[in-house]
């Protein structure tokens, strides 16, 4: 038996995932298609946020009416939505100020962390921390 390929993706990852784009490195395609070998892939609920904000703000535009893209995106199977729990809330405040301090960036990261898992990210910033196993 093989190990289990366990990785979160971040928000724009899931996006850019689920509307096929080529955005997506061919690495972190491959991660993505071993990871579901194994079951669900992970992505923090507070993604859900994050898209919610964007869309309201007129930041992202999709083809579909905003509650059909999140409603659509919460019912994929091949998706595990986490809930931000005490110890994902607790580990991202504790995270120091060498991290970026957006707070969903914190969360996202310290769901990886705390599920065990690999992020899944683009995000430079992310990238260049210390600490963090990001996929790209």
């Amino acid at each position: 038996m093989g190990s289990r390929t366990l990785i979160v993706l971040d928000t724009h990852v899931l996006l850019w995932w689920v509307s096929g784009l080529e955005r997506v490195s061919a690495k972190a395609r491959r991660t993505i298609a071993a990871a579901l070998e194994d079951g669900p892939i992970h992505v923090s609920a507070i993604s859900l946020f994050e898209i919610a904000t964007a869309l309201r703000r007129g930041r992202l535009e999709v083809a579909v009416a905003p509650d059909q893209l999140l409603n659509d995106l919460r019912a994929l199977t091949e998706v595990s939505f986490e809930p931000v729990t005490a110890d994902i809330a607790q580990a991202a405040g504790r995270l120091g100020t060498e991290f970026p301090g957006d707070p969903a960036d914190r969360l996202i990261v310290c769901t990886a962390s705390v599920l065990g898992a690999s992020l899944v990210s683009a995000d430079d910033r992310l990238r260049r921390t210390p600490g963090v196993s990001v996929i790209w």
